[in-house]
């Protein structure tokens, strides 16, 4: 069962401005209280965690982050009801929040309800289609109910989310019910074709990356040959000639052309250059608006980052964790309060904007190179 996706460092949102000149401001107290309940959190000590999030709690009851690091201390200390209590008590404020959909569903699993921990998983994966966790769950749930082919096309959707759900995947029991079949044999090859996609091209490199059996990844490497879908050469290391896989022609044309060697160099043809220049511009614009707190130009903005037919697949593939960032402010902006949403998170959005924009400088001095 794979775990669950905890922003230990996330900060609880302000729901109101603040005069930065107070000693006692109550948004202080709240983060100081919710820092010391992490902390404890990450020491095990799950009932002075709990203390901490209560006194946090007091200064803003309605505090999602708080209530939902809450709800996992009392999911660690099997208080099922009380967690479960709390992530409804979420919902009730964000009915779009899928990180307690996914929650409520571990607790359903926890309990061997895996129907009903199937219906959480499919809530969070519809508020949050990239929710890579929420649909590696999913997996679980239909393999643990015997749906066989179902649990392999979600298993398939995960890795394609996130390459790291192999190992889980090869490693967890839940998969009893499907390791048996061809189908996850696919699995295995879906893993090592995005793995050479990704530029990791050595039987090494994507063993490490995957942590997939050594056999399993040879294996899947020749039918993935046989198949057409790759291509091997050799290169020489000294004495010795090492292997190495790249996409076929005819596959490379079909998928996204931004490719990555061993090394972490990053290469790109023309189109990928300029359309890196354009996400770029959009992201300057970006700023001006967050700059002028302009809902409207940021709603409209934000679907160049979210669009999958614009930059959204590349802001998945390099920046999975800013686009699920990008697609929760979206909706924040989309409801009552967005000006004040936007004013006391403008710093936090300017910072994951301007670091996007340095890795594309980055990449973009590579292409020139």
């Amino acid at each position: 069962m794979g775990k669950i996706d905890n922003k230990a460092d996330s900060v609880p949102k302000v729901s109101k401005k603040k005069d930065d000149s107070s000693l006692a401001k109550p948004d202080y107290q709240l983060e100081k209280f919710f820092k010391k309940g992490i902390n404890s959190m990450a020491d095990e000590r799950f009932d002075e965690a709990i203390s901490y999030f209560e006194r946090a709690l007091a200064h803003d009851p309605d505090n999602v982050p708080v209530l939902l690091k809450m709800g996992y201390a009392r999911f660690h200390m099997d208080e099922y009801g009380e967690a479960m209590r709390i992530y409804d008590r979420v919902l009730d404020i964000d009915v779009a929040n899928s990180e307690a959909w996914n929650l409520k569903s571990l607790i359903h699993y926890t309990q061997k309800n895996y129907a009903r921990a199937l219906d959480s998983a499919q809530k969070a994966i519809d508020t949050e289609p990239t929710f890579g966790m929420a649909q590696y769950n999913k997996s679980c749930y239909l393999s643990l109910l015997g749906k066989v082919n179902e649990s392999l096309e979600a298993l398939k959707r995960a890795v394609e989310i996130d390459v790291k759900n192999a190992r889980r995947a090869v490693k967890d029991r839940d998969f009893q019910n499907v390791r048996i079949e061809d189908g996850f044999k696919r699995i295995i090859e879906v893993v090592v074709l995005e793995c050479v996609r990704q530029g990791y091209h050595t039987i090494g490199a994507i063993v490490w990356t995957t942590f997939l059996d050594r056999a399993d990844a040879e294996e899947a490497l020749r039918t993935l040959m046989e198949r057409g879908l790759l291509t091997m050469h050799e290169k020489r290391d000294g004495f010795h000639k090492i292997p190495t896989y790249d996409l076929a022609e005819t596959v490379a044309k079909q998928i996204p052309h931004v490719k990555k060697s061993m090394f972490g160099i990053k290469k790109y043809d023309k189109t990928s250059v300029e359309a890196l220049k354009n996400l770029s511009g959009t992201i300057q614009d970006v700023k001006a608006s967050i700059d002028k707190e302009d809902v409207s130009a940021l709603l409209k903005s934000f679907d160049e980052f979210i669009d999958t037919k614009k930059s959204g697949q590349y802001m998945i593939e390099k920046f999975l964790e800013d686009h699920r960032e990008i697609r929760l402010w979206k909706v924040r902006l989309q409801e009552d309060g967005a000006a004040d949403f936007v004013q006391d998170n403008k710093k936090k959005m300017l910072t994951v904007f301007e670091n996007i924009e340095m890795s594309i400088t980055r990449h973009l001095r590579s292409a020139s190179a």
